[in-house]
């Protein structure tokens, strides 16, 4: 994180409003109003997720890299995809990208076997985190599907990383005791549960031995070791009907229960009512494609897995991958559909060829927790509502937002297949910035700037260009107007009309006459309810003075009104600020 800088200069003016500038704002493929996709520019896929420290932590199949990789058009394979996105949010609504997990660079190392290269890809993960009973030491875990060959494991100190390949392999194979032999070994499904063991579900695709429509036989379950890198015992089938693939687990009441995708092969009611009779279950046949779950207080057991239901509906993605989790109170069912493909398809952002590249979203989900039952959920655009307010006067990354338009992570720009390590280091988002081209935009939700209002805004940035705040809508007039000129990043901090930043509001952060711009954070300051401000005691080193308009004013400028002030202070770091 660059060094946080205030300026604390007492200035008499305030930013006043300005007409909006005429560059034309960019196009956005997410609606202002929506919460789904949770982003509006990246594709990611097969969710998982967890919750640390009063964040929900997203992570999924990397379906951009596959996207840029086949020149953003072309069908996806997933064949290219080598890497796993990250998300989080505190709120629900405004979602900060941390970038990629370079999957292919940590598992470079892996050792061949007669059942796989080594590592090939990195597929729907599933992600879970425990406190080390001696060492006191939180513990990540984070599982992969090695294609259809297997199952691999990363392992980290934070949900952001840095991540490492604990193994010289795959975690799961076929030589692994009692795992599939005809069917694939992947979509792994990890929970610790009550007791803090580790449990690892796998499987999928084509029947395994003795396997039919109904019961295909590709379903396991194995404990894991302490370590919860290696496995303990030997893998059981779990007899889960129609099951294809998108296995999860979750622990509710005290019970386990699997999530799971169905196949694609018809339904004949003479099995189904004969599988109900013989499990004394009344629960209707499932659909092609759709979420369904099953219970057990014994999972080693398969007699004792209870087949409950469909809970989630096929989306507009070809194939159905879904996570339930429960988050400050809430459960919500996190899910892929192809929402964002097709807004940009009907916008003719993207070629016709274009198929089946997948974005994430999330609905609230019904739980019983005395009966361990889901409820069918609702899936749509809207998605949920916030549950908190975001704080303007903590320091936030430019990587947060609720939608956007026209913008750029520089981390896209390493996942190439040529490239060899991601620049992020695996890392977290205080090392990536946002470029922001001409009539880029961000917008961010449920702004609270409390009663009091923010006197002063803080823009962490570099490059050229201007960047507006925009209250309620994308065409709104400026709040407020930051000129950029810096060739590293730096603050830019300016004065701010507090009426004008009071409540609680939608707010756009909109590029204009931008030139290699990148954000980097920002942050309000609030103003003071005596209306007395501190003086800063740090003077400038060098100062260059600009209009309104941006042209440059000489030393001896005879102009009046309010000018744009930008210094370098003695630590080298440049400022911008609005003065009389």
């Amino acid at each position: 994180m660059y060094k946080k800088l205030f300026l604390a200069m007492t200035l008499m003016g305030t930013c006043l409003p300005m007409n909006a500038q005429t560059t034309s704002l960019a196009q956005a493929f997410k609606g202002t109003g929506n919460g789904n996709p949770i982003s509006g520019n990246v594709f990611c896929a097969d969710p998982t997720a967890l919750d640390y420290n009063g964040r929900l932590y997203v992570y999924g199949s990397n379906d951009h890299q596959e996207f840029l990789s086949n020149g953003k058009k072309g069908d996806n394979s997933y064949g290219t995809i080598k890497s796993i996105v990250v998300f989080s949010t505190d709120d629900m609504v405004n979602w900060t990208f941390h970038g990629t997990i370079d999957a292919a660079t940590l598992c470079a190392g892996w050792h061949p076997s007669q059942w796989y290269r080594g590592f090939m890809n990195s597929w729907a993960p599933s992600v879970t985190w425990r406190t080390h009973k001696r060492s006191k030491q939180d513990e990540f875990f984070l599982y992969f599907a090695n294609t259809s060959h297997g199952v691999g494991v990363l392992k980290a100190k934070s949900p952001l990383g840095p991540w490492s390949s604990p193994l010289e392999e795959a975690l799961i194979h076929k030589d692994t005791p009692g795992a599939l032999q005809q069917s694939a070994n992947f979509d792994p499904g990890v929970v610790v549960d009550d007791n803090g063991d580790g449990w690892l579900t796998f499987g999928g695709l084509d029947y395994d031995a003795g396997g039919t429509d109904l019961l295909p036989g590709n379903t396991r379950i194995v404990k894991l070791s302490t370590g919860m890198v290696s496995t303990s015992g030997q893998a059981i089938e779990i007899p889960a009907p129609y099951h294809f693939e998108a296995n999860e687990l979750n622990m509710i009441g005290g019970k386990y229960v699997f999530t799971y995708c169905t196949n694609w092969a018809d339904r004949k009611d003479s099995d189904w009512n004969a599988y109900k009779a013989a499990h004394g279950i009344s629960a209707s046949k499932p659909n092609k494609a759709t979420m369904c779950y099953m219970v057990s207080d014994d999972p080693t057991n398969p007699d004792s897995w209870v087949y409950k239901g469909e809970y989630g509906p096929h989306t507009s993605a070809p194939n159905n991958h879904s996570h339930l989790h429960k988050f400050q109170g809430n459960y919500y069912h996190i899910y892929h559909d192809c929402s964002l493909l097709e807004s940009m398809k009907s916008k003719s952002a993207v070629d016709k060829s274009a198929g089946t590249y997948r974005s994430i979203a999330v609905n609230k989900a019904t739980v019983n927790e005395e009966t361990a039952t889901i409820s069918r959920v609702a899936i749509n655009s809207t998605g949920v509502d916030a549950i908190k307010n975001l704080n303007p006067y903590e320091l936030q990354q430019a990587e947060t937002m609720a939608t956007s338009a026209g913008i750029e992570y520089e981390d896209f720009t390493n996942i190439t297949p040529n490239t060899s390590l991601n620049k992020l280091g695996n890392e977290v988002s205080e090392n990536l910035q946002v470029q922001m081209h001409d009539g880029s935009w961000i917008q961010l939700r449920k702004v609270d700037f409390g009663t009091t209002g923010a006197a002063k805004l803080m823009l962490r940035a570099k490059g050229e260009g201007t960047i507006e705040i925009r209250l309620a809508r994308t065409g709104a007039k400026p709040s407020a107007t930051v000129n950029i000129s810096s060739g590293s990043i730096s603050d830019h901090t300016i004065d701010v009309d507090a009426t004008e930043f009071q409540g609680v509001k939608t707010i756009y952060i909109v590029a204009t006459s931008a030139t290699d711009l990148f954000l980097d954070a920002w942050q309000f300051t609030e103003a003071d309810p005596s209306g007395i401000q501190t003086i800063e005691n740090r003077q400038p080193v060098q100062t260059q003075t600009y209009d309104l308009s941006g042209r440059r004013l000489s030393d001896h400028h005879q102009h009046r009104g309010i000018v744009i002030e930008q210094y370098t202070d003695e630590n080298g770091v440049k400022h911008s600020r609005k003065r009389f």
